[in-house]
């Protein structure tokens, strides 16, 4: 993995070092002359996912908790930040943050004194590992080589580009208000700044062609990214899309055959160019992979921070599932009036975990450590389950691990219902 452009300065603190160290090793942290028994949540670690819920416009397709607003108060959004990573402080003191993950909407829209604001509190709240990663994502029309370059400057480490087509005919269709020129400008000035940058594709769009798909891949690959997130279009209900398809007007969309088509060439494609599919829909260089999202897949520990954010913590030896409210004025409102932007945590079985973990780790390449289930799950996963999709090529387990097979993960939620039951 490339070094950060800029990185934030490690814990001046000797503990802190120390736990950053660790938890970067995989060693149990010694405390007070003492082993402290190592928790489910550290094997793959802590971070902080921070929801900016604003955008200039919606898109049609887009299910996210987005919202346009003509007038965002961006010091009284830096106050809430803070007070909840405050709050959030006393509950998980200690803890070494890993990774920050700036999401949205449209995090590019923050201006960089807030977004130094809401970086800067969260380093003196918490130890910060010594290479942290911090992601913000941005969109092609709100980039700007000074904008980008002061996100660096505050510690934002790794950019992630929503560009979602190289067709600008789709990117009216998607809603986009960017071209393809603006696109690549936008990518040029990242990586002027930013050692790691990623950018999102769209496949199997409305009239899109196997050819046309394979070209514009083909064109993305050449940019010299090293990592690549590329989603199938899904309609989702909710949306604009999924009200016209409703209603039978959208046309043009590709049907199963020639979606999975557009699948397998993706994985060709992106395997020839050295930038294997470490998850079912991202694909990295070795050592670009994101390592926020790893933290989601391995079942790790993260405060989720704003309105619709949502967060798993591990507290007294009991593990929650966090939420807030969605509406970006009841969030701050809770904030400002209650002290706290969260709705009641949900406490989460060992059985429910054990499940949540199955199903987020299949969706890696490097698969499920049956051991570490069996310890959530009091049992070992049911051999019967497993023979008849190793039979059948979909997964393949070697010692104590289980993973999908590139056939397997085309079908993984036939694959997660055999072997859930």
């Amino acid at each position: 993995m490339r070094a950060p452009a800029r990185r934030p300065p490690a814990h001046p603190d000797a503990r802190g070092r120390a736990a950053a160290q660790s938890a970067a090793g995989g060693v149990a942290q010694a405390a007070r002359g003492g082993d402290v028994p190592r928790e489910d949540w550290q094997e793959a670690g802590f971070g902080i996912y921070l929801h900016w819920p604003f955008c200039a416009a919606k898109c049609p397709y887009c299910d996210f908790n987005s919202h346009v607003s003509d007038r965002i108060d961006q010091h009284r959004w830096a106050r809430a930040y803070c007070a909840e990573i405050d709050r959030l402080g006393t509950l998980l003191p200690g803890r070494v943050v890993q990774t920050v993950f700036l999401g949205g909407g449209t995090p590019s829209l923050m201006d960089p004194e807030l977004v130094a604001q809401v970086l800067g509190r969260i380093r003196a709240t918490w130890p910060m590992a010594n290479d942290p990663e911090v992601t913000l994502e941005a969109n092609p029309t709100s980039a700007e080589a000074g904008r980008f370059a002061a996100y660096a400057q505050c510690g934002v480490t790794r950019l992630s580009l929503g560009v979602q087509a190289l067709n600008d005919d789709d990117l009216r269709r998607l809603g986009r208000l960017h071209s393809v020129a603006e696109a690549r400008t936008a990518y040029d000035m990242a990586r002027a700044v930013f050692d790691r940058v990623s950018f999102d594709l769209i496949h199997a769009r409305q009239y899109q062609t196997l050819a046309q798909w394979r070209a514009e891949l083909t064109e993305a690959l050449a940019m010299a990214v090293d990592h690549l997130s590329l989603y199938q279009l899904t309609i989702e209900d909710g949306t604009a899309f999924g009200a016209r398809h409703a209603r039978g007007g959208l046309r043009g969309l590709p049907d199963d055959d020639l979606g999975a088509d557009m699948y397998a060439l993706t994985q060709d494609l992106c395997d020839a160019a050295g930038l294997a599919a470490y998850e079912v829909s991202n694909h990295a260089r070795p050592g670009a992979e994101s390592r926020h999202n790893l933290i989601y897949w391995r079942s790790g520990d993260w405060a989720g921070i704003g309105p619709g954010a949502h967060g798993r913590l591990s507290i007294g030896g009991q593990r929650l599932a966090t939420s807030t409210p969605l509406a970006p004025g009841a969030w701050l409102a809770a904030v400002e009036r209650q002290g706290s932007g969260a709705l009641p945590d949900e406490p989460l079985p060992a059985e429910e975990q054990a499940t949540e973990y199955l199903m987020m780790s299949l969706r890696l390449a490097e698969g499920c450590d049956l051991a570490r289930h069996a310890r959530l799950a009091g049992a070992p996963l049911d051999h019967a389950r497993i023979a008849p999709l190793a039979e059948a090529g979909l997964v393949q387990q070697h010692a104590d691990r289980l993973r999908c097979t590139p056939q397997g993960r085309v079908v993984l939620n036939g694959v997660l219902r055999a072997l859930l039951g």
